[in-house]
């Protein structure tokens, strides 16, 4: 693996930071960001941190024993949480004169497109700065229809937004096994990941502890994002010393995913990673082929049925009869245009609609496969 990453997503998990009770711990948190303070001031690393814990936090703050399952009260934990979490950051960078940055993300903001650009813009300007940008998903105002889900997808999501060279998921596992987690003599680590198979998604456990939201199968999904933007990402145990050491200078530690070559362009992984589809498009066997083997647009007379409610310029989900999505892209007519001109060919929209605003249901510009 090579050794010259330059820009850096560190994603610090709930289980790095917090007991199972919820009370914020400094030892495992100290050794990182003794690390990532000398990678940024001593070998010029653009580091950003993607950090679980305010809920958690806020728990512990609260008095609360178990993660509450109700929106509101979660949120309360996380308004609590999240302060005390920056602060903690800010006193341990502190101690080595680095400054950092705290910014909250919501799904809502990544899936916008001025949105999305503002955010890269402000953080390539603290990076510019040698700040470190300490990220983390606005849970004080997420509901569940825009949440992330965990901070895992969130973090693979800010590595291909911020086009990183690297992701380093840090957990308090070694790293993906095959076999029993909980059974050391029937486990054994995977040590890389060409390609992220269905055997693979197996091989995912539960979740480390009660106050974690993602589990192995989350990374693995995070994985996924970035290895399809070209990114390799590593899953590695944050509590041993060194760790983050040991991968930036190159020695094997944890399971690295390695990158696809082929990667998407920025445009469509925005399209594929940050959108939330509104809908369903069901195609037929011809459209199916022209848009998986030829790169073609989506056309009317391929529509065998239309789910859903969207708008133009929203993005849907594209599946065959049988249910398998097979790409995702943004419309250029409603649902209700859809529904009238479903099956029919392109010079006849403006016949059935009194206007015609593209040849193209979906242009191929618009279209990221899945």
């Amino acid at each position: 693996m090579k050794k010259d990453f330059k820009r850096i997503v560190i994603k610090i998990g709930t289980s790095l930071l917090a007991s199972p009770a919820g009370e914020l711990t400094l030892i495992n948190l100290n050794n990182i960001v003794k690390e990532l303070a000398y990678y940024s001031s001593h070998q010029e690393k653009e580091i950003i941190i993607v950090s679980s814990g305010a809920i958690g936090a806020g728990m512990s703050r609260l008095g609360l024993k178990k993660r509450p399952r109700a929106i509101p009260a979660k949120q309360a934990c996380a308004a609590v949480g999240q302060s005390y979490l920056i602060q903690m950051y800010e006193q341990l960078f502190g101690r080595y004169r680095q400054t950092v940055a705290q910014i909250l993300l919501t799904h809502q903001e990544l899936s916008n497109r001025n949105s999305y650009i503002n955010i890269y813009n402000t953080l390539l300007s603290l990076l510019k700065y040698k700040a470190i940008p300490i990220i983390n998903e606005n849970d004080s105002v997420a509901t569940e229809e825009i949440k992330f889900g965990d901070n895992d997808v969130l973090s693979a999501l800010v590595a291909h937004l911020i086009e990183a060279d690297l992701l380093i998921i840090l957990t308090n596992v070694d790293g993906l096994y095959r076999g029993d987690y909980k059974d050391h003599a029937k486990r054994e680590l995977i040590s890389e990941v060409s390609e992220i198979t269905e055997e693979i998604y197996e091989s995912a456990g539960g979740a480390c502890y009660e106050m974690t939201t993602g589990g192995m199968f989350a990374k693995i999904k995070a994985a996924k994002i970035t290895t399809d933007s070209g990114i390799p990402t590593i899953i590695a145990n944050g509590k041993e010393p060194k760790t983050i050491d040991y991968i930036l200078r190159g020695k094997e530690v944890g399971t690295i995913f390695l990158p696809k070559e082929d990667k998407l362009s920025a445009r469509k992984r925005w399209i594929v990673f940050n959108l939330v589809s509104k809908g369903k498009i069901i195609v037929d066997e011809g459209a199916k082929k022209a848009i998986l083997e030829n790169g073609k647009s989506l056309l009317p007379s391929g529509i065998i049925e239309v789910e859903g409610k969207f708008d133009l310029g929203e993005a849907v989900v594209l599946a065959d009869r049988q249910g398998q999505e097979l790409a995702k892209g943004l419309v250029n007519y409603s649902v209700n245009e859809l529904l009238k001109i479903k099956g029919r060919q392109s010079g006849e929209i403006e016949e059935v609609l009194g206007y015609k605003s593209s040849d193209e249901i979906i242009h191929r510009d618009n279209l990221a496969l899945i």
